[in-house]
C-alpha cells in the first residue's frame, strides 16, 4: 500500500512537471499566431506576391482589369491620367509605406489611372480576395487600411486649398516638401527622383515656363540643388517659401537694402484663365502648414 502510494504521488509530481511546461507552451503559440499587419503586407502568402521592377516599368495601365492592390515595399511609383483628349495628369507620387491600385476593393472593375516605376522597385501585389478576406478577420488590418485612407483623403483636400488659394510659387515648394517626406525627425535635406518641369507644371496646375521660374529661383538661393545622377535635393530651408503669409510679393526672399534693390527678372504670365498670384484670395492656413510652423517655433 505505501509503494502504491508512493508511485501515485510520484505520477502527481510528474504530470505537475509537465503541466506547466505544457501551458507555458501554449501562451508562446498563442503570442506567435498574433496578428501582425505591418508582417502581412512584407511577406508573401497565400494571394500575395512579391514583384521586382526596373526604373520606367509599367506596372499597370489606364483601362487594364484590377487584380487587386500594391503596397510599396521599396522605390517610388508615379500615378498619372490621360484625358479623352489625349491630355495627361499626374496624379502624385508615391513611395515605401503607400498603398495604390485600391480601386477595385470598392467596385471599379478597370484601372482608372497609370502607374509607372520611378526607380527600382520592389512591390508587394494582393489580390482582392486575399485584401477583404484579411480585413474581414484582422481588426488591425482593417484599421491600419482605413486609417492610410483617411490620411491621404486630408492630403487631398489640403491640395484642393493649396490649389485654391496659394500662389504657384507656394504650391510648387510644397510639392516639392511633399515629395521629400519633409518633416521626419534629424532630416534636414532629402534626395527625389527628378522630374520634368512639364510633370511638375500637371502636379502644381501652372505652366512650364512659371515652374521653370520658380525652380532657377530655388536653385539660386540653395533651397534645392541638382547632383550629377537623376536625383533632386531638397533642403529644408524651403519651408520658408510655404511659410511666408502672401502679400501680393513673391514668397522668396530678396536683399533689402535702402540704396539699391536688386533687379528682379518679371515673372511669367499666368495660365489663361487662372487668376494671378498676387490676386488670389488669402488662404486659411492648411493644416499641413499649421504643423510645420508649431515645430518651428517649438
Amino acid at each position: 500500500m505505501t509503494s502504491e502510494r508512493l508511485s501515485l504521488c510520484r505520477m502527481m509530481e510528474t504530470g505537475g512537471m509537465l503541466g506547466r511546461p505544457l501551458q507555458n507552451m501554449v501562451t508562446t503559440a498563442t503570442k506567435k499566431a498574433e496578428f501582425n499587419p505591418r508582417t502581412f503586407l512584407s511577406t508573401i502568402g497565400k494571394g500575395r506576391d512579391m514583384l521586382s521592377l526596373q526604373k520606367k516599368a509599367t506596372i499597370f495601365a489606364q483601362g487594364d482589369a484590377t487584380d487587386g492592390l500594391f503596397f510599396i515595399q521599396e522605390g517610388k511609383v508615379q500615378l498619372s491620367i490621360v484625358s479623352e483628349a489625349g491630355k495627361e495628369a499626374t496624379l502624385g507620387i508615391l513611395s515605401a509605406g503607400d498603398f495604390f491600385g485600391e480601386g477595385g476593393l470598392a467596385g471599379q472593375s478597370i484601372r482608372m489611372s497609370s502607374a509607372v516605376a520611378m526607380t527600382d522597385c520592389v512591390l508587394l501585389h494582393v489580390g482582392k480576395k486575399a485584401m477583404m478576406h484579411a480585413m474581414s478577420v484582422q481588426p488591425k488590418l482593417s484599421a491600419l487600411f482605413v486609417k492610410y485612407l483617411l490620411k491621404r483623403n486630408i492630403r487631398y483636400q489640403d491640395d484642393l486649398v493649396d490649389q485654391l488659394f496659394n500662389s504657384s510659387e507656394k504650391r510648387l515648394a510644397r510639392v516639392l516638401l511633399l515629395m521629400a517626406h519633409f518633416g521626419k525627425e534629424g532630416v534636414s535635406e532629402m534626395s527625389v527622383p527628378r522630374l520634368s518641369q512639364e510633370t511638375l507644371s500637371e502636379m502644381v496646375g501652372t505652366t512650364r515656363s512659371r515652374v521653370s521660374f520658380f525652380m532657377n529661383r530655388f536653385r539660386k538661393l540653395g533651397f534645392i540643388n541638382y547632383d550629377a545622377g537623376d536625383n533632386l535635393h531638397v533642403h529644408s530651408s524651403l519651408l520658408n517659401v510655404v511659410l511666408h503669409d502672401d502679400d501680393g510679393e513673391s514668397a522668396t526672399p530678396t536683399a533689402k537694402s535702402s540704396t539699391a534693390q536688386p533687379r528682379r527678372t518679371p515673372e511669367p504670365p499666368p495660365e489663361h484663365g487662372r487668376l494671378r498670384d498676387k490676386d488670389r484670395a488669402k488662404r486659411p492656413p492648411l493644416p499641413m502648414v499649421e504643423r510645420l510652423r508649431r515645430s518651428q517655433t517649438a
